[in-house]
């Protein structure tokens, strides 16, 4: 055995040293803590959630009642008797999704296991689908507020956990990939919740299809950035679990066939499965379907992942968010070391970061004050200038016209102004223009002003 010694500061921080491994004289005890765990499981039992989703007449209640062989379900589905699908009593859908839980208590080899079904009848019956999964989303973040009131409770001795871990997507074997309205709501619940696509009624497809079709479906999702939950296997897991793993993540998206009937084969044996006139297909039989790796994943290997996955990163994403919504805010500080030099530098860069700013908006305001100075000058300028444009057009305009006018009376004036001429030459006198005589008038009076 080796203990590793870590030496720690008492204060308001904590800091941590490098383990220092050492040897253990004997056996003490605390190995035997997994085991302690296992007891305490088996005496408490498990939750576990489960939504399906998907089309009426999709096989859910079939699939559901399958994977733990019981009656969780009533029998409701078309062909689920084991029988070839065929035509049956049309089933009136709900008006809109309805979503609607069932529980019950299982127990295998002692091991207690409180089991809920949400099913949500009504989805994508309607001929528009666009908000088709804003319901189901609704139900899984309210799973979530709910789980959030009661770890702020005072009292949390009873917290009784009904997060949704794991979503059984059912795909409808059109072999030509994801439809719009199941690409929309794989985007918008693939973050609240571990998605599981799943390709119902595989028996309705040959296998070649069935390959050709998932392929499609994983191109669709991985283009569109949905993520899905998938095994996943680190470094404490043997080489058996990380094949088992990879088994299972190549079989993604499942194609799997329900059945909660027994039919008999050509040997004569009964096996779960559907009967049909060219042979049976046998639920359990890997070759046939994904119904065991499906199985295999959920319910044996990966449910504690789920659960784990459900509370760690979805339910932590979505409780942070919901606190930042609502004002809380983490403060940095807590669990650290305090260091007055280190704050005062993070204050003075702060201080800097907030001058700077003040400075580059002063800077800013200053250059655009100066701006729409300038263009208001230069609109007066231009006024002016178009103002003096104008008076000297009008100015021209006017001389213009006094010339004119001038030159009209000149014309006008010139037969009487002749005569008057040849008149006085005749008398012997001299002829003086009447514009003349008025001037010399003019002049005269001026002169009579000074004596």
């Amino acid at each position: 055995m080796r203990v590793c010694t870590t030496k720690h500061h008492d204060g308001a921080g904590v800091s941590g040293g490098a383990g220092v491994a050492k040897k253990l004289n004997g056996y003490v005890g605390f190995s035997n803590y997994p085991n302690q765990q296992h007891r305490r499981s088996i005496k408490r039992g498990f939750n576990f959630t489960m939504m399906v989703v998907g089309e009426s007449g999709l096989g859910k209640t079939t699939l559901i009642n399958t994977l733990f062989e019981s009656k969780v379900y009533p029998a409701a589905d078309n062909g689920g008797d084991g029988s070839p699908r065929g035509a049956a009593s049309p089933v009136v859908p709900p008006a809109g999704v309805d979503i609607t839980s069932v529980s019950a208590d299982i127990v295998e080899s002692g091991v207690k296991l409180r089991l809920s079904v949400v099913d949500t009848p009504g989805f994508g019956d309607a001929i528009n689908n666009d908000e088709a999964w804003r319901p189901i989303l609704e139900n899984i973040e309210s799973r979530f507020d709910a789980y959030l009131a009661q770890e702020n409770r005072v009292n949390r001795s009873k917290i009784v956990d009904n997060r949704v871990n794991a979503l059984l997507y059912f795909i409808k074997p059109t072999g030509h990939g994801l439809r719009a309205v199941d690409i929309e709501f794989m985007k918008s619940l693939h973050s609240r919740v571990n998605l599981i696509p799943i390709i119902a009624r595989a028996d309705t497809l040959t296998p070649r299809e069935v390959e050709q079709f998932k392929a499609k479906v994983l191109a669709d999702i991985n283009y569109h950035g949905i993520q899905i939950f998938k095994p996943v296997s680190d470094q404490f897991d043997d080489p058996e679990t990380v094949a088992d793993n990879r088994a299972i993540a190549a079989k993604i998206p499942f194609a799997v066939v329900g059945s909660d009937r027994l039919v008999e084969r050509a040997d004569g044996t009964k096996v779960r499965g559907r009967s049909y006139p060219w042979g049976v297909i046998e639920v359990e039989n890997e070759d046939h379907n994904d119904f065991v790796a499906l199985r295999q994943m959920l319910l044996r290997t990966h449910t504690e992942e789920l659960r784990d996955e459900t509370d760690v990163a979805l339910y932590e994403s979505y409780r942070t968010q919901k606190l930042l919504a609502l004002g809380h805010v983490q403060d940095g500080t807590v669990f650290r070391e305090f260091s007055p030099r280190a704050r005062q530098e993070e204050e003075d860069r702060v201080h800097a970061a907030k001058m700077h700013k003040l400075e580059t908006e002063m800077a800013a305001v200053f250059k655009q004050k100066v701006q729409e100075k300038e263009d208001k000058l230069k609109k007066s300028e231009e006024e002016l200038h178009s103002r003096h444009k104008q008076m000297k057009a009008m100015l021209e305009k006017q001389r213009h016209d006094l010339d004119e006018k001038k030159a009209r009376f000149a014309q006008s004036d010139a037969p009487a102004v002749a005569a008057a001429a040849a008149a006085a030459a005749a008398a012997g006198a001299s002829y003086t223009d009447p514009a003349q005589r008025a001037a010399l008038k003019d002049k005269d009076k001026k002169k009579n002003r000074f004596f």
